[in-house]
């Protein structure tokens, strides 16, 4: 299976957002958009005035680093959205919120969506009551996700609930963190997002 393996914190810094792709450490002082908030290599600090094409790039490469996902299976992604009915940004968001890893992350069972779907590859999680390894399984909205029995010792879980009890959880999501279960109860709505690009801009991108 084709992914990204290279240093996570150059692409945030490519980006000149935070994607939130290394846990914790993207809260603390030691994240390279705190260090080093330019882009890589050796012209990372001039400035440079960009294009509207530019800037649409930028918006789509972000979204794909953000949510783990490579240029063939988002471009899969943007004409599903396209196809269906409603505004293609919004359905493009809902499908992408919807993969399995990004549910495990945002439910608080992973620390990043990188660890999520190491998680899930390695058949941690259960939906509805059977196992689910495929990271880019998308769930719909009444699916049960819950640790399975064999993995709840496990450090990297219990960890990231740790972290997860105090913060506030989505509305879109019911979860029970003593039970390691949790509930996709709907698809989430663009202003419950605080996402780190222009969506419109991915959508005018592939119109053109």
């Amino acid at each position: 299976m084709a992914r990204y393996t290279g240093p996570v914190c150059r692409l945030c810094r490519r980006e000149g957002t935070k994607l939130y792709l290394k846990g914790e450490r993207c809260y603390t002082e030691k994240c390279a958009m705190e260090r080093r908030p330019f882009p890589p290599g050796q012209h990372g600090r001039r400035k440079v005035k960009q294009t509207q094409y530019a800037l649409q790039l930028r918006a789509k490469q972000a979204m794909k680093r953000m949510y783990g996902v490579l240029e063939r299976q988002f471009k899969r992604y943007f004409y599903e959205a396209q196809r269906k009915k409603g505004i293609t940004g919004d359905n493009l968001v809902k499908i992408v919120e919807s993969r399995l890893d990004n549910v495990v992350f945002r439910m608080g069972f992973a620390t990043s969506r990188r660890q999520a779907r190491q998680l899930v590859n390695h058949g941690h999680f259960m939906v509805n009551g059977r196992k689910v390894d495929i990271p880019s399984y998308r769930l719909k909205p009444g699916d049960v996700v819950e640790v399975s029995e064999k993995s709840r010792d496990i450090e990297p879980i219990k960890h990231a609930v740790e972290l997860s009890r105090e913060r506030t959880m989505y509305p879109w999501l019911e979860v029970n963190f003593d039970e390691l279960r949790g509930t996709f109860l709907r698809y989430p709505e663009m202003d419950e997002l605080d996402l780190p690009f222009d969506i419109q801009a991915i959508v005018e991108l592939y119109s053109k």
